[in-house]
């Protein structure tokens, strides 16, 4: 079982809104959202667009529902665009985090992307770096991950289906090419599986340096028919893909067997994004507190 002092679950608002298609749960809103958080049973949230911008509004309304936030999504340009645009970005962005309480940094390389295109195949048209591009990633990481440990956080590299760093393969290079020191990963059950990779053995792998846990199920079916027909990775999420743990094709219980074997501190966010007008939000939150609540204890 996992250890409930080293281990907090949250849940991302992208179930009530979704950032990348905001017609996707447009009437919800922010209060709505945190409160409904709250009412499932969890204790942290990660940042949606519809949060308020000014740290003490947001501290304010997560603190009256006994909330936090624990991590956001990060988009870096280090394959395309100078240096220097993504480093005065990033400070920013953890300056606002650290004061919002957040202590981990989710950077996900959004150069060459194709993860919000709803035209394009996410399999066949995802991009691949050059060997210049592996470089000017690694390096742009590594500093960036100095500029975090000036504020005492971590970045947690999310690896994300549509972009340069999907599969194992991509994983490993990246792993490989960054200083451990620096670099951590964002363990994500539902991109890895959707790409084809075996989430057991990247665990395994890589436990020691996974600051970042995103939990999220797999329709087989969707995945199936994503794969036929050529889906973008947005279609593939409209129709269904991911779902909340326990709801679909993985086994999670080897997976948090790995993380309590590995006194696994951190954080574990339910990030399922769905279309709420077919997955209402709170049910499926109720829903998937109780599965974990049921395999881990917590």
């Amino acid at each position: 079982m996992l250890n409930p002092d080293k281990v907090k679950l949250a849940i991302a608002p992208i179930a009530w809104t979704n950032d990348d298609m905001p017609e996707l749960g447009a009437e919800n809103t922010f209060e709505q959202c945190v409160s409904e958080m709250a009412l499932a049973g969890y204790v942290g949230s990660e940042v949606g667009n519809k949060y308020p911008k000014d740290p003490a509004v947001l501290n304010k309304a997560l603190k009256l529902r006994g909330l936090t936030i624990c991590n956001a999504w990060f988009s870096a340009y280090l394959t395309t665009r100078p240096y220097e645009e993504t480093e005065k970005a990033f400070i920013e962005f953890r300056d606002f985090l650290y004061e919002v309480g957040a202590r981990v940094i989710g950077v996900a390389e959004q150069g060459h992307s194709i993860q919000g295109k709803m035209e394009l195949p996410v399999f066949k048209a995802k991009p691949v770096f050059t060997d210049e591009e592996w470089d000017r990633l690694s390096n742009g990481l590594n500093r960036l991950g100095e500029l975090a440990l000036e504020k005492g956080m971590v970045v947690a590299y999310h690896h994300h289906m549509g972009t340069g760093v999907q599969t194992l393969e991509e994983i490993d290079r990246l792993m490989e090419s960054t200083d451990l020191k620096l670099v951590n990963l964002l363990f994500d059950t539902g991109h890895l599986v959707f790409a084809g990779v075996d989430p057991e053995a990247v665990l395994r792998k890589y436990i020691s340096r996974i600051r970042h846990v995103h939990l999220k199920d797999i329709r087989p079916d969707v995945l199936e028919r994503a794969k036929r027909e050529d889906y973008s990775f947005l279609k593939a999420v409209r129709e269904g893909v991911f779902t909340v743990p326990g709801d679909g094709c993985i086994d999670f219980v080897p997976l948090f067997d790995i993380l309590a074997e590995n006194d696994y501190t951190g954080w574990m966010v339910v990030e399922a994004e769905q279309d709420p007008a077919k997955a209402n939000p709170l049910e499926y939150a109720i829903k998937v507190r109780k599965y974990i609540n049921e395999t881990t204890g917590l």
